[in-house]
């Protein structure tokens, strides 16, 4: 094991380290946390945008079960991003062992010797000597939870910053306050604001599939398609949990092009009655449409690429908690658009 895991700060680093293997080793792997209480912890999920049969999934290595079930699916669906500087948390802390959980997978490390007398010591001191806690808190199985660290298993930036170590909280009682990303209702969202999959954004265009100069392009959405989507997540040994939903919005239109005008000016259509846009309809052709763009001069041999980008309005409620907003998110497609160097056509 390298030197500085023989260092005193080493603890939250070798949790990261076995977060890390748990999630190489595969679904079907069984880890000592992955029950507390009789509650399922760490069942291995599908591929995002997946769920299990009851709808019910629960991320590898988090301590929070999500209910995907009124999640975006299929193969065309994506996550969404913060319209602002706002990211998720990167790592939190939840409750992940019962006293003999944390005397099993413990004690393994200090045996083998790997991490050093030292480190040993000190650790040994903190949860078995008394200093604070005597016999791995034992005395009080059925009256709390060790609470440890638990990473994105992404690792975007943050993911190595809940470094404090395995700590126990009694239940009904808050974590301590200098426990920053301590999981609440609040986290949960934010959490599942992660795990939110919404439809692909590829607009239908009239004309279809070549365009003209100069000719008003028609644009619009199938409202089916763009409904409200929601994931639940919840800590069920603690009794909390939160909803996020993510509401359609706006649809942004960019031509791929600055030689192009779109409609409205702002390239910005709003969903109105469920739907974004107005579809094509003959005798129409004269017409400016509510949602599209005119291009004002030809792709030659090649295309322009429109970008389609919804806003998804963003809100939660949870344990104790009404409404509340987070931050909207965006989910976009560009496909290519053929511009032809013709005046005017008939549809």
């Amino acid at each position: 094991m390298p030197a500085l895991m023989r260092k005193s700060h080493a603890f939250p680093l070798l949790v990261a380290l076995g977060v890390c293997l748990s999630l190489l080793s595969g679904p079907g792997v069984a880890y000592a946390d992955d029950v507390l209480d009789g509650n399922s912890q760490n069942s291995d999920p599908g591929p995002k945008g997946d769920s299990s049969p009851d709808g019910t999934i629960s991320a590898s290595a988090s301590g929070v079960v999500f209910d995907l079930s009124d999640n975006g699916s299929g193969a065309s669906v994506g996550a969404i991003t913060s319209t602002t500087s706002w990211t998720p948390p990167a790592c939190w802390y939840a409750p992940k062992y019962t006293p003999a959980q944390l005397q099993a997978y413990l004690q393994p490390i200090w045996e083998a010797g790997s991490t050093g007398y030292e480190w040993d010591a000190e650790q040994r001191d903190r949860y078995v000597n008394g200093n604070p806690y005597k016999d791995f808190n034992k005395d009080k199985a059925d009256k709390g939870y060790w609470w440890d660290s638990y990473v994105d298993k992404s690792f975007p930036p943050g993911w190595d910053k809940c470094d404090k170590p395995i700590f126990w909280v009694d239940k009904g009682d808050a974590p301590p306050a200098d426990v920053e990303n301590a999981v609440t209702p609040e986290i949960l969202a934010e959490l599942a604001y992660k795990e939110i999959r919404v439809p692909s954004t590829k607009v239908t265009l009239a004309p279809a599939d070549k365009t003209k100069v100069n000719l008003p392009t028609w644009a619009w959405l199938d409202g089916a398609k763009f409904k409200p989507v929601s994931v639940t997540a919840s800590v069920p040994v603690l009794g909390i949990t939160a909803t996020t939903t993510a509401e359609p919005y706006s649809l942004r239109i960019d031509p791929g092009t600055s030689d192009a005008v779109t409609y409205p000016a702002s390239g910005v259509c709003e969903f109105k009655n469920g739907n974004i846009g107005e579809a094509y309809a003959k005798g129409k052709a004269g017409e400016a449409p509510p949602c599209g763009v005119k291009y004002l001069r030809s792709s030659g041999t090649g295309s322009y690429p429109l970008r389609a980008t919804i806003t998804w309005k963003i809100h939660w409620k949870g344990t104790g908690v009404a409404n509340r907003d987070l931050p909207s998110g965006t989910f976009g497609a560009t496909q290519d658009v053929i511009v032809q160097e013709i005046q005017s056509v008939n549809r």
